[in-house]
């Protein structure tokens, strides 16, 4: 990736980048002020870069199309070259080159996950609408995670709709990857599952997460598949009469929108059609919603590592709001946004679920 300074010398300082910014104002994080030093080739503190989230906010407001937050990703990959990381980014870069997922699991479990559905989810080289259900890392290794995938995969097969996996061969899509800015290491990846895909003549794509999504879609360039985030085809399954939802769920559900899904990519009626379909479930709205929500904080690879953070956390803000809101729980349709949510939430006593978890209460 080349140094973009001809972008960041169109710069006006108008501070929309910091004024749209989850992180302003409680950490050092000053995106503004880091276009102004770029411009200047001033010595940026190599801590800085890390507090991104990478949430989009900024490079959305941009209006000279500056596109700050690839600059934050420019800034850290010369960090990344000359081994300037912390230690946990650190690790996580070596286990994904390993096993070819941050945490370092193993690869040959990370179908591990189907252990839970009672029935045999074939290899996407069985299926015959080549449609690949792309569960990515988390899903597949994190116990509190595993249950999406399985979820998933149970209301597809409920739903009539044909699909496999890639199992083991399956490698992580390298949207943090990116983000943390080693951009080598992402693109292996990269190469990596575009040879899968075309190997087993992928069609059609359901990824779980917005962050798989986002890369698959807009970031590992045009391969004639096409690629949905889970609630977009879940969505369509339940208006076309495929998914019957007969439960009742007489609860209060506050949506909670993920950057990945929302800012970056748009998708913001399919979780709430879901939602809506659902007897008696009320849904409320946060203050701060869909192109404007705010940010969980674990995206941009914070979920790997750890910033100081002088004021309030949004995931503490986003669960104070959703109390006070009147609440029975908070649903996202985010991995990374179900986890960071539900520390802060235990403490309070508030449900946060993923909305496969309130499907299948209701199918």
């Amino acid at each position: 990736m080349g140094d973009n300074l001809a972008g960041v010398l169109t710069c006006i300082q108008c501070g929309k980048c910091t004024g749209s910014c989850p992180e302003s104002g409680k950490t050092p994080f000053n995106i503004r002020v880091l276009i102004r030093k770029k411009q200047f080739q001033s010595v940026i503190a190599e801590g800085i870069p890390w507090f991104c989230t990478s949430c989009g906010a900024c490079t959305i407001r941009c209006p000279r199309d500056v596109k700050p937050s690839e600059v934050i990703i420019q800034m850290r990959s010369l960090l990344v070259e000359n081994g300037k990381i912390p230690l946990t980014i650190q690790k996580a870069l070596e286990n994904t080159f390993v096993q070819r997922n941050p945490w370092g699991r193993s690869r040959n479990k990370r179908a591990s996950w189907t252990e839970s559905v009672d029935f045999r989810i074939p290899h996407i080289s069985e299926t015959k609408d080549k449609r690949l259900l792309f569960v990515c890392c988390i899903q597949a290794y994190d116990p509190r995670c595993m249950v999406i995938s399985a979820n998933i995969a149970k209301i597809l097969q409920k739903s009539g709709l044909e699909f496999g996996i890639l199992g083991e061969e399956e490698a992580c899509c390298g949207n943090e990857i990116r983000r943390i800015g080693e951009t080598g290491l992402f693109e292996e990846l990269q190469e990596e599952n575009i040879a899968a895909f075309k190997e087993y003549g992928v069609k059609e794509i359901i990824a779980l997460s917005p962050h798989c999504m986002n890369a698959l879609k807009k970031e590992y360039g045009y391969h004639g598949i096409k690629i949905f985030h889970y609630t977009e085809v879940v969505s369509d399954l339940i208006k076309g009469g495929r998914l019957k939802l007969e439960g009742v769920y007489d609860k209060n559900v506050i949506y909670h929108d993920p950057c990945f899904l929302g800012k970056q990519n748009g998708i913001f009626d399919a979780p709430r059609i879901i939602l809506n379909f659902i007897n008696n479930l009320k849904l409320l709205e946060f203050s701060r919603t869909r192109e404007n929500s705010l940010c969980c904080e674990s995206g941009g690879g914070r979920m790997f590592y750890e910033v100081e953070n002088s004021g309030q956390r949004n995931s503490d803000i986003r669960v104070q709001e959703a109390i006070a809101n009147g609440a029975d729980l908070i649903a996202t349709s985010c991995p990374f946004c179900l986890m960071t949510l539900e520390d802060p939430a235990k403490e309070k006593e508030l449900p946060v679920k993923d909305i496969s978890e309130i499907l299948m209460e209701v199918i």
